[in-house]
């Protein structure tokens, strides 16, 4: 799943490849939001973690990996 993440205060969002499933995904960042844990942690497809303060969470948006595209047809 691609997972965006947007942060309080800052310009940027963070966007990760994850393997786990979408329903996984809201079950940790509802229970990040309702103060559960204090981070929401998430973990890429290469095993890295992603750890965003709960409190400086501005929205999370879950939706399915875009396909990328090679070649003369990408332009």
């Amino acid at each position: 799943m691609e997972v965006r993440i947007g942060v309080l205060h800052t310009p940027r969002e963070i966007t990760l490849e994850s393997r786990q499933d979408a329903e996984e995904i809201e079950r940790t960042v509802a229970d990040a939001l309702a103060g559960k844990a204090g981070l929401l942690s998430l973990e890429d497809e290469h095993g890295r973690k992603v750890l965003v303060p709960s409190d400086r969470l501005a929205y999370v948006d879950i939706g399915e990996p875009t396909a990328r595209r090679v070649g003369f047809g990408a332009v």
